[in-house]
């Protein structure tokens, strides 16, 4: 019997940013464009890289650690799933995933949920509910899908070609049928755009990475009532403005609505993947066994974390406190923005914990200033900063960003 490799020795000195970069760039893809820096260790919206450095995260893995890093409420669920029960697979029911549909049911007002392990994947979910249900309504040549510009909805084939930025288009030509991409927030353009080939509506309450910007008010609305006219289906893509994220659980609440079905992930994990479709009951039944699956969605683990995270997210007075923190914290943006040199920051957007920062120039220089004086944020486009701290982030900790933003900007 062959024996088993022995396990390496630790080295005596942690490995440097520069070291573990260099690693990186031997092995992996380089598809992405990273900040120069390895982050080893996280604690609330506080994180350290591998030469020891600290920031404050204000990005929060891109809208995703809502509670913070390493929340010893998700942390103690997660643990306590692992020494139980790690998977099992689609092919059995678990506890942990039934009770979160459960939870997710009662606070979207959507009864039915079907859990993947990305954003990505579950608007793949969405884009395949809307085939499937105009074939099994006799309207099988209705399968186009009306998305708007500067959308973002994934990086799959499909979802990619829903995305509303060419950029993300070019190489990977041609590029699947079916999708049409109108002027965000202009209702007469998309009433316009409904063919007999039509099935349904993607939209974004906020366009996250096309710049931090928001719908008209109506807007959704609007979608809404045209869907019911013409028999579309209205799908909301709430990966980055679900979960509290705007003060809200869902940004489509806000216009007092209820979408067909709506996609989420990031934030629904606290870090941890997993990505769910929740639906209305009479268009999830389209959905039969066989129709869709995932050997990994709704793991054990990742769906402890999820109900930890509701658990904590739905308590009395949590989201009102993200509502106050978030426009205290645009409202001292805007003061900063004022104090600048005009036209430095062109323009402040955003809502709950979710701001965008539109500059004078391209967010990555921007980044790079920020990031050397110890906040981290990530571009949305390519002159916006993006901002989505954890929502348990402290005035303390907005006070010391903001004075170390102004400082940056003022400097530029």
């Amino acid at each position: 019997m062959t024996p088993l490799p022995q396990p390496v020795p630790a080295t005596a000195t942690p490995a440097s940013n520069d070291t573990l970069i260099q690693k990186a760039k031997s092995h992996l893809l380089q598809n992405y464009k990273q900040q120069p820096i390895v982050l080893v260790k996280g604690r609330g919206t506080r994180v350290w890289d591998a030469d020891g450095r600290e920031y404050l995260d204000l990005i929060g893995g891109v809208a995703t650690c809502a509670l913070g890093h390493c929340h010893p409420e998700v942390v103690a669920a997660a643990h306590a799933q692992l020494d139980s029960l790690w998977h099992v697979s689609n092919a059995f029911y678990s506890q942990p995933q039934i009770d979160l549909a459960a939870k997710l049911s009662e606070w979207s007002g959507l009864p039915r949920a079907f859990f993947c392990n990305s954003g990505a994947e579950a608007n793949e979910a969405l884009l395949k509910l809307a085939r499937k249900v105009m074939k099994d309504r006799g309207m099988p040549e209705r399968f186009e899908v009306i998305t708007f510009e500067r959308s973002f909805h994934g990086r799959t084939l499909a979802t990619v070609t829903a995305t509303g930025q060419p950029k993300y288009h070019a190489g990977f030509e041609p590029l699947p049928a079916g999708f049409q991409h109108v002027p965000y927030g202009d209702l007469d353009a998309v009433r316009a755009a409904v063919k007999p080939t039509t099935a349904a509506i993607l939209v974004e309450p906020i366009q996250g990475e096309g710049g931090v910007r928001q719908a008209p008010p109506g807007f959704l609305k609007g979608l809404r009532t045209l869907c019911d006219e013409k028999g579309l289906l209205l799908l909301v893509d709430e990966i980055q403005t679900g979960m509290g994220r705007t003060g809200i659980p869902f940004g489509f609440m806000r216009e007092g609505i209820l979408p067909d079905a709506i996609s989420m992930a990031k934030a629904l994990g606290n870090g941890l993947p997993i990505g769910a479709m929740l639906c209305r009951d009479e268009v999830g039944a389209s959905l039969s066994p066989g129709s869709h699956g995932s050997t990994f969605g709704g793991n054990l683990v990742a769906a402890a974390a999820a109900n930890a995270v509701l658990d904590v997210i739905r308590r009395p007075g949590f989201l009102e406190e993200v509502t106050a923190k978030g426009a205290w914290f645009l409202g001292r943006l805007r003061e900063i923005q004022g104090r600048l040199p005009a036209g430095r920051v062109v323009e402040v957007r955003g809502q709950g914990l979710l701001v965008g920062l539109e500059m004078d120039r391209d967010a990555p220089q921007v980044l790079a200033k920020l990031r050397e004086g110890g906040v981290l944020g990530n571009a949305a486009g390519d002159r916006t900063v993006r901002f989505a701290p954890p929502f348990t982030i402290t005035r303390e900790e907005l006070d010391q960003s903001l004075a170390i933003i102004e400082r940056v900007l003022a400097a530029l």
